[in-house]
């Protein structure tokens, strides 16, 4: 039999089991590679007979590991990713070998699918990251760990090696119960929340739409928790009733569910200004505005919505990083607008 330890062009790793070893192969090799790759890597690779035992070759991921095994691991080059890198500009705020922190701007699809093949945030990674991402999974590929929707901008973090990724996913999926993470918003609200500082518990859950959500009751099927804190930061146009035509609001997630914010902020009856799913039925209300703001929202192309804060340890050394970036022109400038003329 072909040795693949000796013909693979990748890289080879040789470890020796302990007195105490024991437990199952795939198991016994993610911890031994101190948590280099994912237990379902290590699981393919040892399927794909890259793994030998005393120098005899094993697919069997159950197999038994004993004390004094000798292991030696043939990990294959990563392969080319099937989306292409493209020459799409990046506004990056940090990066070094395991992760790149960046400003996502409003527009940009993050991961190709149905309809956005190309023209992607990741197609703009792969470009710009090249040699430098070591492969997730097997694929050289950025690790995308959280996301932001198409019309949202805001700070991301992408990991470009196992490690990271799986550092960072284990983070996002904790939602900071037990670390640093934290993530943070700004939204232009329609309306003012009564309290001024709050909190939504609701749980989320698909809408009849795949890619909608709405709040569920917390039996139904698929109903997943979902937390947001929100502070009023600034009023506009307040009425002598105390409520406002409209108001910037400061939203930090507890959990990170998909439209979370969108979904959560319409629920208690202020949904984003520009949201052209959970907002529709407020677009009217731009007659109440006086000039320029009422040209200012009815011109504004998208959910009011950025994300101006994300904090996380970092993967590699522990470091809390802490990264923050202004609101961008298009939201700037309503918000301007919405203060112009305002009692």
């Amino acid at each position: 039999m072909n040795d693949p330890f000796k013909q693979a062009p990748g890289n080879r790793k040789v470890l020796t089991a302990g007195d105490d070893a024991a437990g199952r192969l795939d198991a016994f090799l993610t911890e031994a590679l101190a948590g280099e790759f994912s237990r379902n890597r290590i699981k393919s690779l040892i399927e794909q007979g890259a793994v030998s035992i005393n120098g005899a070759t094993v697919t069997e991921p159950k197999r038994k590991v004993h004390p004094g095994d000798s292991f030696r691991i043939a990990l294959p080059e990563p392969e080319d990713p099937e989306p292409k890198g493209e020459a799409i500009p990046l506004d990056v705020l940090y990066e070094d070998a395991d992760l790149i922190v960046l400003v996502k701007p409003a527009g940009l699809v993050v991961h190709p699918g149905a309809g956005n093949w190309t023209g992607t945030l990741v197609n703009a990674l792969i470009h710009h990251c090249g040699d430098s991402l070591s492969g997730i999974g097997g694929v050289k590929r950025p690790g995308i760990v959280h996301r932001l929707d198409k019309d949202t901008s805001g700070v991301m973090v992408v990991a470009k090696n196992d490690a990271a990724h799986r550092h960072l996913s284990d983070q996002f999926a904790d939602h900071g119960r037990n670390g640093p993470l934290e993530r943070a918003y700004r939204a232009v609200v329609w309306g003012r929340p009564r309290q001024l500082k709050g909190k939504i518990d609701a749980p989320l859950g698909r809408a009849g739409d795949r890619t909608k959500r709405a709040v569920k009751r917390e039996d139904s099927d698929d109903a997943r928790e979902a937390i947001t804190h929100y502070e009023v930061v600034e009023r506009y146009h307040e009425k002598p009733d105390g409520t406002s035509l409209a108001s910037t609001v400061e939203c930090h997630l507890e959990t990170g569910r998909t439209h979370q914010i969108r979904v959560h902020m319409a629920h208690i009856g202020h949904p984003l200004i520009g949201d052209p799913d959970y907002g529709a039925a407020f677009r009217t209300k731009a007659n109440l505005l006086p000039e320029p703001a009422r040209a200012a929202v009815n011109r504004f192309p998208r959910q009011a919505l950025h994300a101006f804060m994300l904090q996380f340890e970092h993967p590699a050394t522990g470091e809390t990083m802490h990264f923050e970036t202004p609101v961008p022109a298009d939201m700037q400038e309503l918000i301007a607008a919405l203060r112009a003329g305002a009692p």
